[in-house]
């Protein structure tokens, strides 16, 4: 078993009520278990505190971070700390794996997709998100997110390298979304101003300082400048905003 990484994991650091902030959203749920089929024996790497993880399976997480584990609801989940790119277990020893808004952290992304082929028999499932997409407003605001995902996020095309073939497919973020990651807020755009939502965002942490994008979108917001802009999204029950879904779907 791979010893737990001797610099504090990214989320011992900002994951403080991560739990709390980033609660599954049930349609976001339904499309990851819909992707998952009837696969029995599951892994979760890179398991946070354990988001989507589907009641009913025989689940085995794999997560770096001693304060995400913490963070885990009470479950029957076996919990390992560990990190994607050594994974502790023998050949295909799961019917599927699963593994979501988590492989831009990973050291060496193109190893840990392997190392989830490799411990798989069935489909692998990865909730990403596509950096060549454009059409955000918040990145009016803070033009540096483009720049970060694209140093971050890893390539669709680098999925179908390390898997083999992959379908892929948007994930529509709901207007009243209950997981606060990055776009999670694009109907509530006030709530970017609050420092704790902004906690729970690993890409604000990255960036540092946002003190004055933040007040210009205050600003806007109180002018009515973001309505003039951006108001006609706030007719959309949900909106495509770069979330995709990656299913290799693997040999039994």
């Amino acid at each position: 078993m791979p010893k737990a990484p001797a610099e504090p994991a990214l989320y011992d650091v900002i994951g403080v009520d991560y739990a709390a902030l980033r609660r599954p959203d049930p349609r976001i749920a339904s499309q990851i278990l819909a992707a998952l089929g009837s696969a029995e024996s599951i892994l979760n790497v890179g398991a946070g505190a354990g988001s989507y993880e589907p009641v009913g399976r025989t689940m085995t997480a794999v997560e770096p971070s001693a304060e995400m584990i913490r963070q885990r609801p009470a479950s029957t989940a076996t919990v390992v700390q560990g990190v994607a790119e050594q994974l502790p277990f023998p050949d295909k020893s799961f019917d599927a794996a699963m593994a979501v808004l988590t492989v831009h952290h990973w050291r060496d992304q193109r190893q840990g997709l392997l190392e989830m082929r490799r411990v798989t028999r069935g489909p692998i499932v990865v909730l990403t998100y596509d950096p060549a997409f454009r059409g955000f407003w918040l990145a009016d605001y803070v033009p540096s997110l483009v720049t970060l995902d694209e140093a971050q996020m890893p390539p669709l095309a680098c999925y179908a390298d390390s898997l083999g073939p992959v379908e892929i497919a948007p994930v529509p973020i709901p207007h009243d979304c209950s997981d606060g990651f990055l776009c999670a807020y694009w109907r509530r755009p006030a709530a970017y101003l609050d420092p704790r939502i902004r906690a729970a965002m690993s890409s604000f942490r990255a960036l540092g300082d946002v003190t004055p994008a933040m007040a210009a979108l205050a600003s806007d917001l109180e002018t009515g400048e973001w309505q003039r802009r951006y108001g006609a999204m706030m007719a959309l029950d949900a909106c495509d905003l770069g979330y995709r879904l990656v299913v290799s779907p693997g040999g039994w």
